[in-house]
């Protein structure tokens, strides 16, 4: 089995993925199942984004990963399905199983549902928003769900600039005050 810090990151890992699933990132990947084409939470950073401490969740990870684990054991035995004992058994779970225990643990009505939401609200946040990196630097690095949503670089100045309205039309005009960076006066 692996060391313990082994277990976290492919435990975590494997979780983020059964949230917003991706591509394998090698052949041997066990974390990440290859249920969906392209990157997915773990690429997008979700392990960064679990372990920053502005998230107020790190402290509480260990207990997470061990109850991830022993939920995938029971789970596992239930519906009779023998887990790869050199793997953490929420790893070993195919990933229709994987997400079929994510759907129980986040259902309404379970004891422990806050932190399995919380859990996988994070891991959407790494994919959908990379709040643990400047935005600019993410899309030069490629950030796999801020290109998949269509955000793009700044202007050559630096300033982020939307030519195309989100509404489909302009709502409203530019304040006269407002000064060359965007600012109001």
């Amino acid at each position: 089995m692996a060391s313990e810090e082994e277990v976290q990151v492919l435990t975590l890992e494997a979780y983020a993925d059964t949230i917003v699933p991706g591509e394998k990132r090698y052949p041997e990947d066990r974390a990440v199942a290859g249920a969906a084409p392209g990157p997915g939470a773990v690429a997008a950073g979700a392990l960064e984004l679990l372990n920053y401490d502005a998230t107020g969740i790190t402290a509480g990870l260990p207990y997470l990963v061990q109850s991830l684990n022993d939920h995938a054991k029971s789970y596992a035995g239930e519906v009779e399905l023998e887990l790869d004992s050199d793997l953490p058994a929420f790893v070993a779970l195919p990933y229709g199983h994987r997400r079929a225990l994510v759907t129980r643990l986040t259902k309404p009505g379970h004891p422990e549902k806050e932190g399995w939401v919380s859990l996988a609200l994070f891991c959407n946040m790494a994919y959908d928003t990379a709040p643990h990196r400047h935005t600019k630097e993410a899309l030069e690095n490629g950030h796999p769900g801020l290109l998949a949503l269509g955000y793009r670089l700044p202007d050559a100045d630096g300033l982020w600039r939307f030519p195309k309205f989100s509404y489909g039309r302009k709502l409203a005009d530019l304040h006269p005050d407002t000064t060359p960076s965007g600012s109001p006066a």
